[in-house]
């Protein structure tokens, strides 16, 4: 399948999160700030990926964070509103690419690129059960 026949360069999502304490630096690591996690700012910009072409998508495909090249610029504190915005900026066969960022408010947190691989998950699924067996 050819991502370019149904992913268009400027398809956008976005994703709003009020920062729990769940999602923080402090919760994952004792005795630091209790400010939103890099990891987790990232993995809000790969969701806002995933929804910015889900709809496309046919059935039985899905899409699967496989680059990052993420700035982390300035702190959030629990409690924040942080928007996290991602849009299509190159489509490649079975590759997207995406532009990202996150904001709480019009202070920008966060910035960079990602890109997500095109798979069918039966064909994947099968792959993975041929080649990961039990530890020996």
């Amino acid at each position: 399948m050819d991502a370019r026949d149904f992913i268009k360069i400027g398809m956008s999502a976005e994703r709003m999160l009020v920062v729990p304490p769940e999602r923080t630096v402090g919760h994952f690591v004792p005795g630091m700030p209790m400010v939103y996690a890099t990891p987790m700012m990232i993995l809000d910009m790969e969701m806002a990926s995933g929804d910015a072409i889900r709809s496309a998508l046919q059935p039985g495909w899905v899409t699967v964070g496989t680059e990052v090249d993420i700035r982390h610029l300035a702190a959030a504190l629990v409690g924040a509103t942080v928007r996290t915005t991602s849009k299509v900026i190159a489509v490649e066969r079975r590759l997207i690419r995406f532009e990202v960022e996150a904001f709480e408010g019009t202070r920008k947190l966060g910035e960079g690129r990602h890109a997500r691989g095109l798979i069918n998950v039966e064909r994947f699924n099968k792959h993975l059960a041929g080649t990961s067996g039990p530890a020996q």
